[in-house]
């Protein structure tokens, strides 16, 4: 009862002082008949809040999301379904699900009536324009007594995760440079080796099936030999994100950081498609593979967090993708980038591996004056140029430029990166 009262609403407390004042007007002017209408003011609050205290519902609530896992810009469906557990049905109940700010305003529901053993679902959208993980719920329940006197909040413990991703656009499909690239044994390369007869045998292991011996090599050998499992050869691929604070420019939705984001994610998932083993690597210390089917989930899982961090540099980005480089094939998203730095990433190199880098011009994400603008033109060109002396194939970004338009660029062969870099090199003037 002392919850119920401290539940009592803006209403519900004008009762109770209405109730009061006509109580001291009865005694000072001798109105009992005012004083009945004190007793009656005091009475309903009361027993609303009498009523609220002693309702005793066992509710059930699910929460379901549509999709659990969004782009950035669209829209996710949150399913309510709620069940009246008891005997007994309930009053109004009025829903509201707690939402981040980044999702919106929070969704209020109104339900008249919920029978006994009745359920009821209600649903809501909400829109989130930034990537990250947001929390939905818990999903607060207010009982209120008919005259809306009193209100008790009741509240359910679950919370579900909604997953905003960066948003992925399709890319054309283009020969890569260094397609061919990664790990594997194939049959083919094993008879250029060995031989026919020795092109895909090993010794004979517990369980193997009998029909695999190959008596040739058995006869040979002295020991039972069996057929090698032909192992396609594997096409491997690392994205690597930069995310020093420095780098880059821009805030929001329309920060640089974002269109790497974007960009990374765009070409991890179009990467997959062509089967590629994936690896993600970023400044911040992430280091997350996708080798399994769907494993493009896990690098947009992951893209959902990262976040510029203020440590860490080029170096330390370095020394992480070498430390389980295999070769094959590397794909660099850079922010603002010096000379040093761009030579620093020639480190990458090694292995076979083919480099393919996009530094990005994040000076041009705010507004500069002419001299400005001419230097930050002529430092983003060196650096790019840095990067092709280096070993990469350099595909220079500026703000405004979409990623499918550059993509053709990365193909082997293309004019497209070979334009670019004459036009690093005619703008970063005498820098060699």
């Amino acid at each position: 009862m002392r919850e119920a009262l401290r539940g009592l609403t803006t209403r519900g407390r004008s009762f109770l002082a209405a109730a009061a004042a006509a109580t001291v007007s009865a005694f000072v002017l001798g109105e009992r008949d005012l004083l009945r209408v004190a007793v009656l003011l005091a009475a309903l609050p009361l027993l609303a809040a009498m009523y609220v205290g002693r309702s005793r519902y066992k509710l059930a609530c699910t929460r379901s999301l549509d999709p659990g896992r969004t782009p950035v810009g669209t829209s996710a469906r949150v399913i309510l379904r709620l069940q009246n557990l008891s005997r007994l049905p309930t009053g109004t109940l009025l829903l509201e699900d707690r939402l981040p700010y980044a999702l919106g305003s929070r969704p209020r529901v109104v339900l008249e009536r919920l029978g006994a053993h009745q359920a009821s679902s209600v649903a809501y959208t909400v829109r989130a324009d930034v990537r990250g993980r947001y929390a939905i719920g818990p999903l607060v329940i207010r009982l209120t007594d008919p005259f809306g006197l009193c209100e008790l909040e009741r509240s359910f413990p679950s919370v579900d995760k909604l997953t905003v991703i960066p948003q992925v656009v399709a890319l054309p499909a283009v020969r890569l440079a260094g397609e061919y690239n990664g790990t594997g044994e194939s049959r083919a390369r094993s008879v250029a080796v060995h031989g026919e007869d020795d092109a895909a045998t090993r010794e004979y292991r517990r369980g193997d099936d009998l029909r695999r011996v190959h008596w040739r090599s058995t006869a040979r050998t002295g020991e039972l030999m069996v057929r090698r499992e032909e192992q396609p050869w594997e096409s491997r691929a690392t994205v690597v994100l930069d995310t020093r604070l420095y780098a880059h420019r821009g805030e929001g939705p329309t920060a640089s950081f974002e269109w790497a984001v974007s960009a990374a994610a765009s070409i991890a998932v179009h990467l997959r498609q062509n089967g590629y083993k994936l690896r993600l690597v970023t400044g911040s210390g992430v280091d997350v593979d996708a080798v399994e089917a769907g494993g493009e989930g896990i690098i947009l899982d992951t893209l959902a967090d990262v976040a510029l961090t203020q440590s860490g540099d080029i170096t330390t980005l370095v020394e992480q993708v070498r430390r389980r480089s295999d070769g094959g094939l590397v794909i660099g998203l850079f922010g603002a980038l010096t000379v040093a730095e761009a030579e620093v990433l020639s480190g990458l190199r090694g292995n076979g591996a083919t480099c393919i880098g996009f530094p990005i011009d994040s000076s041009t994400w705010e507004s500069m004056n002419e001299t400005d603008r001419a230097e930050a033109d002529k430092a983003h060109a060196a650096a790019a140029l840095a990067l092709v002396r280096s070993g990469w194939r350099s595909v220079p970004v500026t703000h405004g430029e979409a990623l499918p338009s550059l993509w053709p660029a990365t193909a082997r062969g293309s004019q497209g990166f070979a334009w670019r870099a004459a036009m690093a090199e005619t703008v970063a003037g005498g820098v060699r």
